[in-house]
């Protein structure tokens, strides 16, 4: 029998007033459970309704800040830290919290003298050490690292500071070790996974990644991750698919990267839509400025792009290289030496650093660097040392093809330039020019012919005729060179292309002598000779007439 209660029965109440009596008592959400969810928007509301109905919560105003700042709306939570700071019975420690809202408003100077003001603790420490990598001050930044301590809040700082300096390796290495302490950290392996990202081990970081999503499946960052992953092992249609699925899937936590998301599918969808959504994020996205830079690139935009790198301060191996891609498009199109040199100097920083030496942008950056420098044999080493990674690459095919020819070899120069399947290339003046001369050099003079005829009549096509006149006289393909001679005396009377006409038709006729061209041919020379106006063609044409008719060669 239960001889006792802790507490007395209830009576029995009717449904209606017992339904009653629970909304009555229903409580408002505790905000503990709403940072926990990382619910930072519903946190606001609630703080706000709080305030509202004139019950604020112990230091809503700060709770406000604070959701603000990790939602990433760092202008907001700045205002009310600036607004808190003057109030005298402020925490001191405010004025750290006011410096990283104007480190992430990119406001540096502002963050330092904001934790200046503060007492000494870890996190104005950790501030002013990211403070002095912006300034680029490697002395003041030593010294703030030296204070850093083996607490997880640090080395997740130093290691932030190792990818920031393009070091992943040993950003990796701290992650892995502070991984074995602190297993229950999960977000170890998104870092990793970011880093193997970085040193272009997409499979790898993959694999990471996913070991961090079944655990936090509406991660912003890690879904994006995987996104940027599918780009560079798939496509950007794959990519695409993941980000949208990621845009389905948003929750309040997703508002702070709206911002990437845009930006991410003006890139997986090869620049469309950049000119609406990238100039918005200039100041946002560092990524933002280099991809509007590649699409003006893309676009021959090079007066645009070249204003972009003008306000480009270069601190990673991307923003070298694509200053120094810039320069050398602006420097080959203007004549430029002073861009030319520049651009030189850039590839060589990139590819001479020990961090980049070996991979394959390194090795790209050496041969670019050789390539400006007219060191063909050079070129050709770096670019043979990663042909394999890019057998498909038409851009990298016909950089190849124009190397090699610039070598010489011009049977390994033709095999590549006839890899390439871009029409926009394959229409190029200067590869239809390069493939002609490799054609002409390898005794292959009909083909170079061949693709003059299917040109329309243009500036273009009489440069390439000219080509073919002067690289067929040279390599005795005279029969072409004949021809080509001929077509440009009828175009321009330069005395020149006489001259040219008729030393090629007698190369043409000492041929037909030697048995090394059919007799046919004599025929058509005499009929280009005849076509000339100079008193000379009276004279040779005369002796190729008496010699065919001794040979019983018909002219006529």
């Amino acid at each position: 029998m239960i001889l006792s209660r802790a507490k007395p029965a209830e009576e029995h109440e009717p449904e209606h007033q017992r339904t009653k009596a629970q909304k009555k008592k229903r409580s408002l959400p505790n905000l503990e459970e709403f940072l926990k969810k990382r619910d930072y928007t519903g946190a606001i509301t609630l703080l706000e309704f709080c305030e509202g109905a004139g019950k604020p919560l112990e230091k809503s105003q700060e709770w406000i800040a604070y959701c603000c700042f990790h939602l990433g709306h760092y202008a907001r939570a700045m205002k009310i830290f600036q607004e808190l700071v003057l109030r005298p019975e402020c925490d001191p420690l405010t004025w750290t919290h006011l410096g990283c809202c104007y480190f992430y408003l990119g406001m540096y100077q502002k963050a330092d003298d904001a934790a200046m003001k503060s007492p000494q603790n870890s996190l104005q420490n950790r501030l002013q050490f990211h403070v002095s990598h912006k300034f680029g001050d490697e002395k003041r930044l030593m010294g703030f690292h030296k204070h850093l301590k083996d607490v997880v809040e640090d080395q997740l700082s130093l290691a932030s500071i190792h990818y920031l300096r393009s070091h992943y390796q040993e950003a990796i290495d701290i992650y892995k070790r502070l991984q074995l302490d602190k297993g229950d950290y999960h977000a170890f392996n998104a870092y990793i996974a970011l880093c193997y990202y970085k040193l272009d081990y997409y499979d790898v970081s993959q694999e990471m990644l996913q070991t961090y999503l079944q655990d936090h499946p509406d991660s912003a960052t890690a879904l994006n991750l995987k996104a940027c992953n599918h780009f560079r092992l798939y496509n950007g249609k794959a990519a695409e698919g993941e980000l949208l699925a990621l845009q389905e899937k948003a929750t309040p936590s997703f508002e702070y990267a709206q911002d990437i998301i845009k930006h991410n599918l003006v890139v997986f969808r090869d620049g469309e839509g950049a000119l609406q959504v990238l100039p918005k994020l200039l100041d946002v996205l560092p990524e933002a400025r280099l991809n509007l830079i590649i699409y003006y690139l893309r676009q021959k935009d090079l007066e645009e792009a070249y204003k972009l790198t003008q306000d480009l301060e270069p601190s990673v191996p991307q923003d070298y290289i694509l200053k120094g891609v810039v320069n050398a498009c602006v420097g080959q199109n203007h004549e430029s030496p002073d861009n030319l040199k520049l651009a030189q100097q850039y590839f060589q920083l990139v590819g001479g650093s020990a961090s980049e030496c070996d991979t394959i942008p390194g090795r790209q950056c050496m041969a670019s660097c050789f390539f400006l420098l007219k060191q063909f044999d050079d070129v050709i080493i770096y670019l043979e040392s990663i042909k394999s990674y890019f057998y498909n690459d038409d851009t990298f095919n016909y950089n190849y093809g124009q190397t090699l020819a610039s070598g010489s070899k011009w049977k390994e120069a033709e095999e590549e330039f006839l890899l390439v399947q871009s029409d926009d290339i394959r229409n190029d003046y200067t590869y239809l020019s390069w493939l002609c001369r490799c054609y002409i050099m390898n005794r292959k003079a009909r083909l170079a012919w061949e693709a003059y005829l299917k040109m329309e009549t243009s500036a273009d096509s009489y440069h390439l005729l000219q080509l073919i006149a002067n690289d067929c006289y040279k390599m005795g393909a005279f029969y072409y060179a004949a021809k080509a001679f001929d077509v440009l005396e009828r175009l321009d009377p330069d005395p020149s292309y006489w001259t040219g006409k008729r030393g090629a038709c007698i190369g043409v006729f000492q041929q037909i002598i030697a048995g090394h061209e059919p007799r046919e041919s004599l025929r058509e020379m005499v009929a280009i000779l005849m076509n000339s106006n100079n008193a000379q063609v009276e004279s040779i044409t005369r002796i190729m007439k008496k010699w065919a008719k001794e040979n019983r060669v018909p002219i006529l």
